[in-house]
C-alpha cells in the first residue's frame, strides 16, 4: 500500500478552502438578511440587502450541488 502524501495534502487544502469559503459566504448572507430586517424595521426600503442575501445563499447552494456532482459517479 502506497500513500501519496502530496495528493492527500492537496485534498486537505482544497477541502479546507472550500469549507471556509462556504462558511464565509453563508455568513455574509446571514448578515445581509439581518440588514434587510433592520432596514424594514426602520421603514427604509432598499433592495440591496435582499439581493445580496439571495446571491450569497445561491452561491452556497451552487457550491454544494457542484460538490455532490463531483462525488456521485452517476452524474458524470
Amino acid at each position: 500500500m502506497d500513500i501519496k502524501w502530496g495528493a492527500l495534502g492537496q485534498v486537505f487544502v482544497v477541502s479546507l478552502g472550500a469549507t471556509v469559503a462556504v462558511v464565509v459566504i453563508f455568513s455574509l448572507g446571514i448578515l445581509a438578511a439581518s440588514a434587510r430586517q433592520t432596514s424594514q424595521g426602520q421603514d427604509r426600503s432598499s433592495a440591496a440587502p435582499t439581493v445580496t442575501a439571495a446571491l450569497c445563499f445561491s452561491a452556497c447552494a451552487a457550491i454544494i450541488v457542484y460538490g455532490i456532482y463531483l462525488i456521485v459517479p452517476q452524474f458524470h
